[in-house]
C-alpha cells in the first residue's frame, strides 16, 4: 500500500498552522444574526414562547435500547432502524427468547452476548422491536434497495468486510455475509447509484472504493483511489514506536450521487468527480480552506435541493452544502492533551454544474461539529446535534451545542440563517436525527464513552426526542394539505405524469402560489452524515382545483431517471406557503 501522506510539521510551528489556518481573506457574507441575541425573549418565565414560534422539543422516550449510533427510516413499516456495535456485548434491551440462542462471542472461553444490539423504534408509540446482529456494525454504512430493504456495509473487525440485508417486513431479520467486501469498511461511505446498486468509499487505511457484489457474493478486489491516501493528515513527531500521530480527517467522507451519473467525493478539504463507469476522476474542485471537514474533524453536509422544471427538464442545478468541523489538527489536541479547540462556524457552497466552481463562505451563528444536517420536505435545512469545540471520538469534545439552526438556500446570502428553540438535552459523539413523514425531526443517540456508561458528565443517552420545525406552527393549521393516499398514485415511472389528489381547506391552490412537490429519500445517518439523503423538487405540470369538494388534484413530472432518483422508495410531501403535508411512501423504478 502506498505510503500515508505526512505533514512534516513540528511541534512550534503547529501552533501556528492552527491560528492562522481561520485567517485566509475570504469574501465574508457574515452579518449579525437578529435571532441569536433574542431567542432568550421568545419565551416567558414558565418556558411557553411568547414571539415568533421557532421550533418545540417533546421527550417521546426514555430507552431506546441500544445506542442509536445508525439510523434511518424504513418504508413499509413505517419505523425508524437504529443500531450500535456489538464490541461492548452491552445494552439496555435483553435479547427476547425469540431470538435466542445467544450470539456466542468466544466459544473456547464461552462468552456469550445475550443483548440486541439493534432495534424497530415505533415512531408511533415509541414501542421497540428487537433484532439479532452478529457481526460488529461499529461505524458502519447503508442505504435502502429498490425494493426498500437495507443493505448494509462494513463495521470493525469481523465485521469490518461483511454486507447485511434487513427487509422491511413483519419478523425479519438480519442476513449477514462476512467476507463480501474486499477490504474492511470501517468509517466508509455507501451510496446508490443510478440503476439501485451501492458504491462504497473509503474507510480507515481503504484507500479504495468497491461495488457491493450480488446477495452470497465476494469481491476479490477494490479499485485504488488515491485521492484517499493524499488527503489522510498525520502529524509528524515522536509518539512512542510511532514516527506520526494519525489524524485521518477523511473518514466517513461526503459522497453523492451527481444528475450526470457521475460521483462527487468530498475528504478533508478537497473534492473530485468521479466517473464510476470508467474508474477515472474527470474533475478537482477548489480546496475548502479553513480547516477539515471530515471525521474526526467532523462537519456536515446535504446536497441542496434538487430542482426540475417542466420547462427545463434538460437544466438541473446541483449544489452542495458543507458546514463546520475543525481545525486540522484539532484531533491531536482533544485526543493527547484534552485541549478543545473551537469549531470551524463557516459553511461552505458550490455549485457543480457552474463552470469554474468556486466555494461561496458563509457563517453560522455558532461553531458546530458532530452536527446533522437534515433536509426539510420545504426544501430548507435544518442544523442540529453536536458541539462547539473539539472533535468527534470519546471525551474529545465539549461545550454541547443545543440550538438548532434554520438554513434557507434560497433566500439572499447573509440572510439564511435563523436560530430555533433550543433542546436541553446533548446531543454529542454517536448522536443521530431522522426527517419523519410528519416532518417532525426524531432525534436520538449520544455516546462519547467507550461503553454503556451513565455516571459521567455526558453519558450514553438512551432518551429520543421529536423536534417540530417552525411550519409546525399551530397558526399555520390551515395551509397544511392533506393526501389523499387511496386515490393518489404511489408507483412513479420516470419522466412521467403522476397525480397527486390533497384534501385542503384552501378553496383552490395555484402552482405558482408556493405549492411545492418534493420527494425525499430516506438518509442512513450516522457520525453526521446523512448517506444518500436528498430532496427532488418536482416540476408541477397543473393543478385541477375541485375535483370533489375540497379535494384539488395536483399533476407533477417524476424524475426524468435514476441519475436524478436512483431507484427505490421515497416520501412523498406537497407543501403548499411553507407548510408540508404529512408524507405518503412513493417507489420510483
Amino acid at each position: 500500500m502506498a505510503c500515508l501522506f505526512i505533514k512534516l510539521l513540528c511541534f512550534v510551528p503547529l501552533l501556528f498552522v492552527s491560528v492562522s489556518a481561520n485567517s485566509y481573506n475570504y469574501p465574508d457574507t457574515r452579518y449579525t444574526y437578529p435571532n441569536q441575541t433574542t431567542v432568550a425573549s421568545l419565551f416567558n418565565q414558565s418556558g411557553a414562547q411568547t414571539g415568533p414560534y421557532i421550533g418545540k422539543w417533546e421527550l417521546v422516550s426514555q430507552n431506546s435500547g441500544v445506542s442509536a449510533m445508525h439510523v434511518i427510516l424504513l418504508p413499509k413499516v413505517n419505523k425508524v432502524l437504529m443500531y450500535d456495535s456489538t464490541i461492548w456485548r452491552i445494552s439496555k434491551l435483553p435479547l427476547p427468547p425469540q431470538k435466542m440462542p445467544c450470539h456466542m462471542v468466544d466459544p473456547v472461553k464461552k462468552i456469550q452476548d445475550c443483548w440486541c444490539h439493534s432495534v424497530l423504534f415505533n415512531i408511533d408509540n415509541s414501542e421497540l422491536e428487537a433484532l439479532k446482529l452478529e457481526t460488529d456494525t461499529w461505524c458502519s454504512s447503508g442505504g435502502l434497495s429498490i425494493e426498500g430493504n437495507l443493505v448494509s456495509t462494513g463495521g470493525f473487525r469481523g465485521g469490518a468486510n461483511t454486507v447485511r440485508y434487513l427487509d422491511t417486513c413483519k419478523n425479519c431479520d438480519w442476513r449477514e455475509y462476512p467476507t463480501a467486501l474486499a477490504e474492511p469498511r470501517w468509517y466508509s461511505t455507501q451510496v446508490t447509484l443510478p440503476d439501485g446498486g451501492f458504491i462504497v468509499v473509503g474507510g480507515r487505511d481503504a484507500f479504495s472504493y468497491e461495488y457491493i457484489p450480488p446477495e452470497k457474493q465476494s469481491n476479490k478486489k477494490a479499485i485504488f483511489l488515491p485521492f484517499l491516501r493524499d488527503t489522510t493528515d498525520n502529524l509528524a513527531g515522536n509518539f512512542g514506536k510511532d514516527k506520526f500521530f494519525r489524524i485521518e480527517n477523511n473518514l466517513y467522507p461526503f459522497v453523492y450521487l451527481v444528475p450526470d451519473g457521475n460521483v462527487f467525493v468530498f475528504a478533508n478539504n478537497r473534492s473530485i468527480l468521479l466517473n464510476p463507469y470508467t474508474n477515472k476522476v474527470i474533475r478537482e474542485y477548489p480546496i475548502l480552506p479553513g480547516g477539515s471537514r471530515n471525521y474526526p474533524a467532523s462537519g456536515m453536509s446535504v446536497i441542496l435541493p434538487i430542482k426540475l422544471s417542466v420547462e427545463r427538464p434538460d437544466v438541473i442545478p446541483f449544489e452542495v452544502l458543507v458546514c463546520g468541523g475543525a481545525l486540522w489538527d484539532s484531533f491531536f489536541y482533544a485526543e493527547n492533551k484534552k485541549a478543545f479547540m473551537e469549531a470551524l462556524q463557516d459553511c461552505g457552497r458550490l455549485s457543480l454544474t457552474t463552470p469554474n466552481a468556486v466555494w461561496e463562505r458563509e457563517f453560522m451563528p455558532s461553531p458546530r461539529i458532530m452536527g446533522d444536517m437534515r433536509i426539510l420536505p420545504t426544501g430548507d435545512v435544518v442544523m442540529i446535534n453536536g458541539a462547539k469545540s473539539g472533535t468527534s471520538a470519546w471525551n474529545d469534545a465539549e461545550d454541547p451545542n443545543l440550538v438548532p439552526v434554520l438554513y434557507k438556500p434560497d433566500a439572499p446570502a447573509g440572510k439564511r440563517f435563523q436560530e430555533l428553540a433550543a433542546g436541553t438535552i446533548p446531543r454529542m459523539y454517536h448522536s443521530s436525527s431522522v426527517l419523519l413523514p410528519d416532518g417532525k425531526i426524531l432525534v436520538a443517540g449520544s455516546n462519547t464513552n467507550n461503553g454503556y456508561i451513565f455516571n459521567v458528565k455526558y453519558p450514553t443517552d438512551l432518551r429520543v426526542e421529536k423536534f417540530s420545525p417552525q411550519y409546525m406552527d399551530p397558526a399555520l393549521a390551515n395551509f397544511r394539505q392533506e393526501i389523499m393516499v387511496d386515490t393518489s398514485d404511489k408507483l412513479l415511472g420516470y419522466g412521467k405524469k403522476f397525480s397527486v389528489k390533497v384534501r385542503s381547506k384552501e378553496s383552490g391552490l395555484n402552482k405558482a402560489d408556493d405549492l411545492k412537490v418534493t420527494m425525499y429519500a430516506p438518509a442512513f445517518t450516522t457520525h453526521g452524515f446523512s448517506m444518500n439523503q436528498r430532496l427532488i423538487v418536482l416540476g408541477v405540470v397543473d393543478v385541477v382545483n375541485n375535483v370533489w369538494p375540497g379535494i384539488h388534484n395536483i399533476i407533477a413530472l417524476a424524475p426524468p431517471s435514476g441519475k436524478v432518483a436512483p431507484p427505490g422508495y421515497y416520501l412523498l410531501f406537497v407543501s403548499y406557503k411553507g407548510v408540508p403535508s404529512v408524507g405518503i411512501w412513493v417507489q420510483i423504478k
